[in-house]
């Protein structure tokens, strides 16, 4: 039965058609949006060209908000990326021995939880007075360390980040023991026949044969460390202050609390281009070859 040139096109156009509504318009329309002054109370559209924009890029809490996301990739680029790959490398170790699948499930069942079940757990353990974190510490001896962990602005952001390293470290471990685990054991087998230790194993076959799924993790890590919204708003909703800010929260807050829809819109077009040069890169490193 011979198939017609556009029939492979109708099996594509329910895809595209959903593409198009669910991703593009949207996309489409927030730019727009941007480009005007309007409420949700009101039908009214006045344009406002680049002041939007103006106004986005002049005010001072949007350097509080930088340094909080770039704060944030960094430790989460660390902690979840390095620390992670690591406890990948001890579980497919003898160090870990048949207890490995146990180890395994206990770092990823925190990914499997609600962010804002998460949040709001780990808001009770900051709690000042019965807290367990500074319950522990009090048991310990060490009251001096005691703080207001979610109440202090030199420290709530720093608390909210590692909150977020407990929950997503072991989804980022899980990701690189799978491809820890595709290594052929032939390559470990010579090595230990060459005489390389297991350091040097580690260096010279382990991290360059996963090196592209390190790119991955690399990636979903920075794009998370932008997209950032519910640890933040669940804890302390950009507080005490504006100490807490977020690209996530401040939309957020200049679209519900402050009812500024296109200035919303146009924090959203900054989000979408940070994260899609952060993809792109991923694309061009991909292609290259290099990490």
């Amino acid at each position: 039965m011979k198939v017609k040139p556009t029939t492979p096109y109708f099996y594509v156009l329910p895809g595209l058609f959903l593409v198009v509504m669910i991703v593009y318009i949207p996309v489409l329309s927030n730019l727009i949006y941007s480009f005007f002054r309007l409420s949700s109370y009101s039908a009214a559209m006045s344009f406002v060209g680049l002041k939007n924009y103006v106004a986005l890029f002049t005010d001072p809490v949007l350097l509080i908000i930088i340094k909080n996301n770039v704060l944030y990739l960094m430790i989460s680029l660390i902690t979840q990326v390095g620390f992670g790959t690591l406890l990948a490398i001890l579980l497919e170790s003898s160090v870990s021995g048949k207890a490995s699948g146990i180890y395994r499930n206990i770092l990823f069942t925190p990914a499997l939880m609600s962010l804002t079940a998460v949040g709001l757990l780990w808001q009770f353990i900051y709690t000042p007075k019965i807290g367990l974190l500074n319950s522990l510490l009090r048991l310990l001896g060490l009251d001096s360390l005691q703080h207001v962990w979610l109440g202090e602005s030199g420290l709530a952001m720093l608390s909210i980040i590692g909150m977020s390293q407990w929950q997503f470290t072991g989804y980022i471990t899980v990701l690189m023991v799978v491809a820890i685990q595709k290594i052929p054991d032939e390559y470990f087998e010579a090595s230990r026949i060459a005489g390389a230790n297991a350091l040097q194993r580690v260096i010279y076959i382990t991290i360059p044969s996963v090196k592209e799924q390190l790119l991955v993790c690399s990636i979903i890590t920075m794009i998370g460390a932008f997209k950032v919204f519910t640890e933040v708003y669940v804890t302390t909703s950009g507080g005490p202050g504006n100490s807490t800010h977020v690209l996530g929260t401040y939309l957020y807050q200049q679209a519900f609390l402050y009812d500024d829809l296109g200035m919303a819109a146009a924090v959203g077009m900054i989000l979408l281009l940070v994260t899609l040069a952060i993809s792109l890169i991923q694309l061009k490193m991909a292609r290259t070859g290099e990490v």
